[in-house]
């Protein structure tokens, strides 16, 4: 019985479990803050769009367009990628439009008009937008839901 007193202490064996249960709370609470966020995140000007059946329209999906919308009572309003506007003039699209397609000239410019509002408003703001450099201007509709062919 050699050595017996002085035995060398024996070494724990290292966990190789990794403990999830933290994970799944920051991932449910995770979960919780953008549930509760997501539907604040949809913003927009209400419009009642004319309904009509038409082709859609192909966009490049990696070029950002310009969205303007002219609500039931005459107000212009701009959406730029995720950026919403307030309502402005004619004459303040008109300019903010020409500035940013004097950067990038493939935008798409999209006019989103009420079905209430007058057809000079719109027919003004598409000959607005032409003067600002916009080529084409598209307008945007809703299929109908009945969708009679």
């Amino acid at each position: 019985m050699k050595g017996m007193g002085m035995m060398p202490p024996r070494q724990r064996k290292p966990m190789s479990e990794i403990n999830v249960v933290p994970y799944i709370d920051v991932m449910l609470v995770l979960l919780v803050i953008f549930m509760v966020t997501a539907p604040m995140l949809t913003q927009g000007v209400k419009v009642n769009l004319p309904e009509t059946t038409s082709d859609p329209i192909q966009s490049d999906k990696n070029v950002e367009s310009i969205v303007v919308s002219v609500d039931s009572n005459g107000a212009y309003f701009m959406d730029v990628g995720d950026e919403s506007s307030d309502p402005m003039t004619l004459e303040a699209v008109g300019s903010r439009v020409s500035k940013i397609l004097s950067q990038r000239t493939d935008r798409e410019v999209l006019v989103r008009g009420d079905e209430n509002v007058g057809y000079g408003v719109v027919v003004r703001l598409m000959a607005r937008l032409q003067a600002a450099g916009a080529s084409n201007v598209g307008l945007i509709t809703e299929a109908p839901v009945g969708d009679e062919q």
